[in-house]
Formats: structure tokens, sequence, C-alpha cells
């Protein structure tokens, strides 16, 4: 009785109350993303703690949408983690770059101890996960960098989610990030990727083949537009035909969708959008990475400068005043080139996969990570922007050769490019001969052609080289001799005027 009295003593002066922790899981940032991905995780039968920096944000979420749901409020960061049970399981969906660093500062100072994970879900640079990686093991915390795609509706009922960083957390997470993923065949858009940055990387890169993905079907929309002569309406039944073949796909779905839509006034909304596209760094990011690691990933970077090439819109403006070329004049059978321009698309993307595929390949040897690219393929075929059936043959040719050098060595994809080829070459053709600026395209068939050379002139540039700056040369093996020894550094005086000391040999 006595011990009764003394807790009700403490608790009329006011002692806070113990908070028990209920929380499974817990969420930072209520933006769209966020209150989608909470929904999402609270339909799977976990009890999610819901927190936002505006607090007002938090208590419009539990009275509107999360009403009725196993979703807790949380008014201050401290509550945040005195909610959830231990270890804690912690996901952020803050802008990528210091408010990231900030947070993590803050939760690590509001009662976050040895063993709990910390998840890093935004768009952040694989470098920044890298650091925090090892900056938070050395407390004691796991911390997971998670790519996330698949915009609101993926977020709400199915994204696909690409984790990496402190593999230590991986069994501790993986029921509800595989949970909350979407499916293909029964199987989780969502694996462990590999350490480090890994996760975010893969991201990343899913990012630019979005670029370029993207780009691809614009240029066919205006091959379409303005060198065959397509309404709208016209164009929207070519892309429902082709998202029931090889190109079935969420980005030419919802193409198909916007080609359909009118304004009020009865025209298509599209053509009253303004031609200047926006960019949020991540298809710039796999653009320099590429640079950085010597690999061509020319379709990305295409696709980047093309939309910078857009948002000159005023300079292109008075270019177009000044600047001449062909107006485009169709002749032919419009069944045909619509047919050849599906090939375009088709061979075009494969390309763009291809390359993908490379930087990744060629970034697992790089930073020591073990990345398997069945399951990267995998997490890319359900929820994401670029999910499609496409990539069903890539998890496939994987999965039969997870050591495939190149996508293009495959079976399947060496006879698709093959029959697309044909197809391929008149639209690119046509383009160039109609003024249609087909970069991507273009810049396919150019890897294509290049990758599939022998021997390219690129014997030129070393000798050119060597000529101006003494860079060396090598020589092939099959005209090897004493005085041009196989595999050593070769320098000539071209002039006889220069010298025979050479430049010291480098790959930057």
């Amino acid at each position: 009785m006595a011990n009764a009295l003394a807790r009700l003593a403490r608790i009329n002066v006011g002692e806070p109350a113990r908070i028990i922790p209920s929380g499974d899981f817990g969420l930072i940032g209520l933006a769209v993303m966020g209150q989608n991905l909470i929904m999402n995780a609270a339909d799977h039968g976990f009890t999610v703690v819901a927190f936002n920096r505006t607090v007002a944000k938090v208590d419009r979420f539990l009275n509107n949408e999360a009403k009725g749901m196993s979703i807790v409020g949380a008014h201050s960061i401290e509550e945040f983690v005195q909610k959830l049970k231990k270890p804690r399981r912690m996901m952020m969906l803050v802008m990528a770059g210091k408010p990231v660093d900030d947070f993590i500062e803050t939760l690590l100072g509001a009662g976050v101890e040895k063993g709990d994970i910390i998840i890093d879900g935004g768009n952040s640079h694989f470098p920044d996960t890298n650091r925090r990686t090892k900056y938070l093991a050395g407390k004691g915390i796991r911390f997971v960098g998670t790519g996330v795609s698949g915009g609101e509706e993926g977020a709400r009922y199915g994204p696909s989610i690409m984790p990496g960083g402190n593999e230590e957390a991986w069994p501790y997470v993986k029921d509800v990030l595989q949970s909350i993923s979407a499916k293909s065949d029964g199987e989780a858009c969502c694996q462990w990727v590999g350490d480090e940055g890994a996760g975010h990387y893969v991201k990343m890169v899913h990012n630019g083949i979005e670029y370029g993905d993207m780009q691809l079907i614009s240029e066919a929309y205006d091959i379409m537009k303005r060198g065959i002569g397509l309404s709208n309406k016209e164009m929207g039944d070519v892309f429902a035909k082709w998202n029931k073949g090889v190109l079935d796909s969420f980005l030419i779905e919802i193409t198909r969708d916007i080609m359909y839509y009118n304004d009020d006034d009865g025209t298509p909304l599209l053509e009253k959008i303004l031609d200047s596209a926006g960019q949020k760094g991540t298809g710039k990011w796999t653009a320099i990475n590429a640079l950085d690691l010597g690999m061509p990933v020319t379709l990305i970077g295409e696709a980047v400068f093309a939309r910078c090439l857009s948002s000159l819109k005023a300079e292109r403006g008075r270019a177009s005043q000044k600047l001449a070329g062909p107006t485009p004049k169709f002749e032919g059978n419009k069944e045909e080139a619509l047919a050849n321009l599906e090939q375009a698309l088709y061979a075009s993307k494969i390309i763009s996969y291809a390359q993908g595929f490379m930087l990744i390949q060629n970034a697992a040897k790089e930073y020591s990570w073990k990345l398997n690219k069945p399951e990267i393929a995998l997490m890319w075929r359900g929820g994401c922007i670029i999910r499609s059936v496409f990539l069903k043959d890539i998890t496939a040719a994987f999965r039969k050769n997870p050591d495939l050098e190149n996508l293009l060595f495959d079976d399947f994809f060496n006879d698709a490019i093959h029959k697309a080829q044909s197809g391929w070459r008149d639209t690119v053709s046509k383009g160039a001969l109609w003024g249609i600026p087909t970069p991507a395209f273009s810049t396919a068939l150019s890897f294509y052609d290049g990758y599939r050379t022998k021997d390219l002139p690129a014997n030129l540039l070393q000798a050119q080289r060597d000529y101006f700056g003494a860079h060396t040369f090598r020589i092939k093996p099959e005209f090897a001799s004493e005085k041009y020894p196989e595999g050593k550094d070769n320098h000539v005086n071209w002039t006889g005027r220069g010298g025979n000391v050479s430049a010291s040999t480098y790959t930057a």
C-alpha cells in the first residue's frame, strides 16, 4: 500500500510516465514517399512510429491517411527513439546531403544505442553512404543505405528496394523491407546488394538507365510526331501496341496515357508543356562515375546532355531563326517505319542496360563490392520506374551465367539485337536526314558498332599522342619485334627533331 501511494505521489508531482516501446519500425520524413511507405508497412502487420521535423504534420497524418492503422506518432526525436523496440530499426526519408548527416547526429544524441539500425532511404550519393557506414560502425550503429524506386504508387503498394551498407543489419531489416517491396513472380524485389554505398550505387545506375529510357521514348515520340506526322491519339495507339510486346514497361504504359490525355479544351495537354527538362542529379552522377571508371556508358551521358540542351530554351528559340536544316517529309510505308522505330527503341534499350551492367560490374571490382547481377535485375523487375518484361530476360541471362561478360553475349540478347539491327539503322538514318535529333538512338548504335569492331582508329590517336607529347604507344602482337617489343611502351622520334625521352604512361 505504501509503495502504491509513493508511486501515485510521484505521478501527481509530474514525473513523466515511462514510454513502453511498441514500434517495430520507425520512419522519419512525412512527404509523399514517407507517408506511403509507412502505410505500406502497417498493411503488412508492422507497428510503425512516424516522425516529421514539422510536428504538426505528424498529427495531420495520424488523423487522416493513417487513421485506424497500426501507426503511432512521435512529437520529438527522443520520443521517436523511445517508442521503438530494440534493436531499433529507423528509416530516414529526407533530402540527400547535409540533412541526412544532421538527422544522424540528432538520432545519436537522442538515445540511439549500439546495435540499433539507421536506414537512409533517400537518393544519397554513394560516397556519402560509404563514409556514413564507416562512421557509424565505429559507434556500434549498423547503417543501411537503400535505394527506393517506384514513386508514390510504388511506395504505397510495393517499391523496388536496393539495400546496402553494414551487412550485419540485413537479418534485422530483411523482413520489413522484403514485406513492403514489390513482388515479381513471387520473389521480393529487394535483396541485399553489397557493402557500404553499394545499394545507393545501384540505385544511382538505375536512375541513369531511367534517364536513358525516357530519352529514347522521347526521341521515338519526336520521330513519330515530326517525322512520320502522327497525331497524339495515333501515337497513343502505337505506344499501346508496343506495350503488349517486347517493350512492355511502366514508362511505355504511362507514355501511352500521356498521349491520350486532353486538356479541358479538348487538345493534347502534352503539346502545351514547356520543352525544358529538369533533373535532380542522379543521372549526372552516373555519367560522372562512368567517366571516373573509364567506362563507355554513352547512352546515359547523352540522355543527361539532352536534358541540359533542352534547358537552353530561349537560346534554342534564337538558333531556330538562324540555323537552317532539312524539313521532315515522310514518304513511304508508315507501318514499316513504325516497325523499324520499335526495333530501334528495343535495340537501344538493350545497349543502355548492357552499358549499365558493364558499369556495375566494373564498380564491383573498383570498390571491392560483391554485387549480385541476377539479383539486381530481379530488384528492378517490379515496383520501380524502369520495371519491364525486358528485365525478366536480363535476370534469366545472369542467372544462367552469373559471370556473363556482357549482356550482348547472351544468346537471347545477341539474337534480339541482330534481328533489330536493320530497323535500328533505318530509324537513325531517317533522323539524320530529317534533321530530327536522336542522340540516344545514335550513340547506342555507335557504341554497338564500336564494340563489335576489332580494330578501331584509336591507333591513330596513340600515334598523335606520341607525336606531340611523347606519350608512347604499344605495338600489335603480330607486329612485335626487337625494335617494338610486345607489351612495352614504345616511343618514336616522328620528326627527327625530337629527343628519345618519353612521357610517363598512365590512365586518368
